[in-house]
């Protein structure tokens, strides 16, 4: 009797374990995923973002998959969408 208890037990702190596992890693994680998502489709031209290395610029043209970031008055560079990390503001 008493070993079943312990497997109850083990098996209990497990759940548990996972439970505040899936709060405080695998939630904030999927909520920040589906904010970038909403960002990405939202993106239009003339938007001043900021790329995940950094760089500043403004949205020229927006295509498929990438972007057109104006960075001064004669330099265009393509991005990936993906690679945009927020606008600028809204940090």
């Amino acid at each position: 009797m008493k070993d079943s208890q312990a497997w109850i037990t083990i098996v209990a702190y497990f759940v548990i374990f996972i439970g505040i596992f899936y709060v405080f890693a695998i939630m904030p994680r999927r909520k920040q995923e589906k904010k970038h998502s909403q960002l990405m489709d939202t993106l239009k031209k003339g938007e001043k973002v900021v790329t995940i290395g950094g760089i500043k610029g403004t949205i020229a043209r927006v295509k498929d998959e990438t972007i057109m970031l104006k960075v001064n008055d004669d330099t265009e560079i393509e991005f990936i969408k993906k690679a945009i990390a927020y606008r600028e503001g809204e940090e």
